[in-house]
């Protein structure tokens, strides 16, 4: 194993946190949530989280339920970063101020995300358009709370606008502790390959730690992206959808070189089970049923008839019917997919 890649997964300092592993689990909006956070954490003991994108809108505005669902978290997911989303400074501020009185380890501002609904209303990947807007916001975060701040942008808003060596300058100067740089533009979304030889010579004029994000599915691709990329940290985020181990097994690779066996088909069922229920403990169990049907086709995935199962887990809303078919998707298959 490459004495660089075992450096690289020795601790990461960000402002006074310090990380004992260069892999995090990146934001998903809808996903990161704490059921899945707890699945990630059962393996990786020492890898950085983070929540969803939660909009800093939403944390003003009277809904101390959905507050309550988003925010949720447990002590042993330590250290947690809280992911906020927005364009307004002050308001931004203010719900960076709540997160960080509720415990956060670190306050992440979400200016990366494409889907357009955010992005029309300048947040996310719109930021990287209005430099000074995100500077501004950066520069608010910092004075409101007492803990590190990072931020998560892309490439760029399109291939012709790929501005992410001088936004990282920008956000170095306005005060983030550390960065995370999805190698896509907005305009791809999440389509193509993640380009990460672009952001090859950015730890030549970025002194805070750099994470590197996308399409890290792997221990072979966490290798393949440090080593192209040259950054502190990778950020895993869909590669974690149906293998909650990714990052421990990435962990274990970069230290050892050996790599361990994905889960079986029996383990995937059972993390699954786990995952129905933790959830079901959030939400209840009829909101709990239906939220995690985006789930399945990652656990099930690769197994004979995969698309028969999805189609008769999806139109499934009873638990304990869905818990006879898991166990007789278990059955059905043999310990090696």
């Amino acid at each position: 194993m490459n004495q660089n890649l075992q450096q690289k997964n020795k601790n990461i300092r960000i402002g006074n946190v310090e990380i004992k592993s260069c892999a995090a689990l990146a934001p998903m909006a809808g996903i990161t949530d704490m059921p899945l956070r707890q699945l990630v954490r059962k393996f990786s003991k020492n890898c950085l989280l983070t929540t969803e994108m939660i909009s800093s809108e939403m944390l003003m505005q009277n809904r101390p339920d959905e507050h309550e669902k988003i925010t949720a978290y447990q002590q042993n997911e330590f250290p947690l970063a809280f992911q906020i989303s927005g364009h307004k400074p002050f308001m931004m501020a203010k719900a960076a101020k709540i997160l960080a009185d509720k415990g956060a380890s670190i306050i992440d501002i979400n200016m990366g995300c494409p889907v357009k609904k955010v992005v029309s209303g300048g947040d996310g990947s719109a930021l990287m358009r209005t430099p000074q807007l995100a500077c501004d916001i950066v520069k608010a975060v910092k004075d409101a709370v007492d803990i590190p701040v990072t931020v998560k942008f892309r490439l760029g808003y399109t291939a012709s606008e790929q501005n992410f060596m001088e936004f990282a300058a920008l956000m170095q100067s306005a005060g983030a502790d550390a960065i995370t740089i999805h190698c896509r533009t907005r305009s791809q979304m999440y389509s193509g390959k993640a380009d990460w030889d672009a952001i090859a010579a950015i730890k030549k004029e970025i002194r805070v730690p750099v994470f590197a994000n996308g399409d890290i599915v792997s221990p072979e691709t966490a290798k393949e992206c440090l080593e192209k990329a040259g950054t502190d940290g990778i950020a895993v985020a869909r590669g974690v959808l149906g293998q909650p181990d990714l990052i421990f097994r990435i962990e274990h690779y970069l230290q050892t070189g050996e790599l361990l066996p994905e889960p079986d088909i029996f383990q995937k069922i059972e993390l699954l089970k786990e995952h129905i229920k933790d959830e079901i403990e959030l939400r209840g169990e009829k909101v709990a049923m239906q939220f995690v049907r985006k789930f399945y086709p990652y656990y099930i995935r690769g197994i004979r008839d995969a698309a028969i199962y999805r189609g008769k887990l999806v139109t499934e809303t009873d638990f304990d019917r869905v818990m006879k078919l898991l166990d007789l998707i278990a059955q059905r298959e043999p310990a090696e997919v």
